[in-house]
């Protein structure tokens, strides 16, 4: 059993059950008692645990990512140590992961279902960024999707440790190279531009159903990063918007100035292609190779700093036979100057003075911190404008109303569009929509967006939707998923005005309230107004038992397993014929079939009744005992010595009352001194995990 299990952390968190386990720790579902809720633990493995520095950055990181707090990310709650355990306390999920529901779906989704999680995607990345924290390890792996369709990221902050008690890339390290950017790759500096590269091959994948690049060991996979092109999208699917793959592919260029340079400035274009998918977006160019052009070679390491200056500033760009060797004049004069190779044109200074140009101050620092200082200064102007707007100008005092869904007309004719004094606008042409022909598609500003009371916030421009595209939609797979959330699917499919119906039966394998099968199967073709048949899992069948014999048997002799899926109690009552401890009767007839868990009394004999004492003669009051005087105290001790186990359920009756009603004592303490008083002949009976272990009248003991 796992010694966690059973745990209270901090007089707080109680460990529940093993849920999973990762390279760094090992992940339990616990209850928080304080707030009353289910959550996460992660606990740092023992070799780890071992190392104070990394237990040091592990909790600095945690409470860094712990500051972070969106709806597209995993909370943290709290991070701590409990004796020599370091451990995370999380949100505790109800989805599965991105490559799961990938798998599920056949390995690629749809170009708009894809959409609909990389902007989430990258939502929870714009948020990170801001606050200074960069993922490092973005892949379908770390992305939880949810039963309502979101997504949350997880993991933040653990690929920076994880980096860190990892040397070399292993077998391992398989599963996040395929998403490692090129600088990771090259061991370079990185920056949140690290994680776009990785959020784009997260999209590629999505597109296409493929990883960009396939090798047989990590750093095989690495060296394709470093040096190759993917394969267009398009050219795998050709159903992808080309405005998409563009985005994608600009995620993905190798050169970190030619990818987008925040993850804000990726949502843009997203969203803007989102709102209309027939915009044109410009590839990169280190990505668009030109007709029978060669993919050029690359050395590792070539496009380092390190390894193309040596750490120096890189030279001035010359010929290549030039730039092979400088040969020095040979004199004795400190200061005597250089003699420029062949073909050097001595009327340019660089070349004339080449070492004397290397060793002069490098003046882009300086431009660079100039440039910064008058960024942040800018930045402090605007935020003093929109403090200062918001203050003389009401702040935000509108609400853009909702009209998704609607006819321009209808539209109109909102309460919230008449009083507010909206106008509405239709701009573009009708696009693909799952609202219905003619209804409003998509608005700016966004529908419920609080915004300052201006004129031109009070014109909403609308596209219309011209209705699904036309494709035929199939029935979704939804074998083991949860029955309100596979309903919740068919419901969606508002089109096809699918009539549902539910039934019920018992499954081995189906968890109670899954999805067993559904009528038509998945991936077929559905018509309007079909009826489609959902059957969900009852859970497991009751099974059958047959009730033993056990009339005139003893209680001492019962093997537990006859009494196997039946729900006994017993009564005890007073038999002149049937010796004590020996069972009179049942309450269900041996050889009856009935269902696992049914309820069996059984009648357990305590002897013959004692005998009855006489009454006292009225004349003679001063030689009966009184009744105080007929009763009879002793301590009855239970031996727990030969009981197995940690704890053993006790219970002490006198007669047909509890003096100790049944309860769980620890094994460890020996034996159980129970005091017992009563009439001498009344019968005593111990009872230990069930089982009548000894009865005898109160004054043998």
């Amino acid at each position: 059993m796992d010694r966690y299990i059973g745990k209270l952390l901090d007089d707080r968190y109680e460990i529940l059950e093993r849920i999973g386990t990762g390279g760094m720790a090992v992940v339990y579902k616990g209850r928080d008692h304080r707030l009353n809720r289910l959550v996460a633990i992660k606990i740092l493995k023992d070799d780890l645990a071992q190392d104070e520095e990394f237990r040091r950055r592990f909790h600095d990181e945690s409470r860094a990512v712990a500051m972070l707090s969106h709806p597209n990310i995993m909370a943290v709650y709290d991070v701590s140590t409990s004796g020599d355990m370091d451990y995370i306390v999380m949100e505790l999920l109800d989805g599965i992961t991105l490559k799961q529901y990938m798998q599920r779906r056949g390995g690629k989704l749809s170009w708009k279902e894809a959409l609909h999680f990389i902007i989430q995607i990258m939502k929870a990345l714009s948020h990170a960024h801001s606050r200074g924290i960069i993922h490092r390890d973005i892949k379908p792996h770390n992305i939880m999707v949810l039963r309502d369709g979101s997504i949350k990221v997880a993991d933040f902050g653990i690929a920076r440790l994880t980096s860190a008690c990892q040397n070399t890339m292993t077998q391992e390290a398989l599963g996040s190279v395929h998403y490692i950017s090129p600088e990771q790759a090259r061991g370079s500096h990185i920056d949140a531009r690290s994680d776009i590269y990785s959020a784009g091959v997260v999209l590629y994948e999505m597109l296409t159903g493929r990883l960009p690049y396939e090798g047989d060991s990590p750093v095989a996979v690495a060296i394709q990063h470093i040096n190759s092109i993917p394969l267009s999208p398009r050219e795998l699917e050709p159903d992808i918007p080309e405005a998409l793959e563009a985005i994608t592919l600009k995620a993905m260029a190798s050169d970190v100035n030619k990818r987008y340079i925040s993850a804000d400035a990726m949502l843009a274009d997203l969203e803007e292609f989102r709102r209309n998918p027939s915009i044109s977006f410009d590839l990169p160019e280190d990505i668009r190779l030109m007709d029978g052009e060669d993919e050029p070679t690359q050395i590792i390491g070539a496009n380092t700093p390190s390894a193309m200056t040596g750490g120096r500033r890189p030279a001035r760009p010359m010929e290549a036979e030039d730039a092979t060797q400088r040969i020095p004049r040979t004199g004795s004069s400190g200061n005597s100057r250089r003699t420029p190779p062949p073909r050097y044109d001595v009327s340019r200074e660089e070349d004339r003075y080449p070492d004397e140009l290397e060793e002069r101050p490098n003046r882009w620092p300086i431009i660079a911190a100039a440039g910064a200082i008058l960024i942040f200064l800018i930045g402090i102007g605007v935020f003093l404008v929109n403090i200062l707007g918001d203050t003389f100008q009401g702040g935000h005092d509108i609400t853009i109303p909702n009209l998704l869904g609607y006819t321009i007309e209808d539209a109109m004719q909102l309460d919230a569009v008449k009083d507010g004094g909206f106008t509405i606008q239709e701009v573009g042409d009708p696009i693909d929509s799952s609202y219905p022909e003619g209804t409003i598609a998509t608005q700016s500003p966004k529908e419920n967006a609080a915004l300052r009371d201006t004129e031109e916030n009070r014109v909403i421009t609308v596209q219309l939707s011209k209705g699904t595209d036309g494709e035929d939609q199939t029935m979704p797979n939804l074998v083991d998923e949860e029955q309100g959330y596979a309903l919740q699917l068919l419901k969606q499919m508002k089109d096809l005005e699918l009539e549902v119906e539910t039934t019920t039966e018992p499954s081995e394998d189906i968890e109670e309230e899954h999805v067993i099968r559904t009528d038509p199967e998945a991936d077929t073709v559905l018509t309007k107004g079909q009826t489609v048949t959902v059957v969900v899992s009852s859970g497991k069948a009751a099974k059958s038992i047959t009730v033993p014999p056990l009339t005139g048997l003893s209680l001492k002799r019962i093997d537990q397993t006859m009494l196997d899926g039946l729900d006994v109690t017993y009564k005890y009552e007073y038999d002149a014929v049937v010796a004590s401890g020996l069972i009179i009767d049942q309450s269900i007839e041996a050889g009856t079939q009935v269902q696992e868990g049914a309820s069996l009394t059984l009648i357990v004999s305590k002897g013959p009744a004692p005998a009855a004492t006489p009454s006292p003669a009225p004349e003679q009051p001063s030689t009966s005992a009184s009744p105080s005087e007929s009763r009879v105290s002793k301590t009855i001790v239970v031996d727990l010595s030969s009981v197995g186990g940690e704890t053993v359920r006790v219970r002490v009756m006198l007669g047909d009352s509890d003096v100790y009603p049944e309860q769980e004592v620890s094994v460890s303490l020996g034996k159980l001194d129970v005091p017992v008083t009563g009439d001498g002949d009344e019968l005593v009976s111990v009872i230990v995990n069930g089982e009548l272990v000894e009865s005898r009248p109160l004054d043998s003991y």
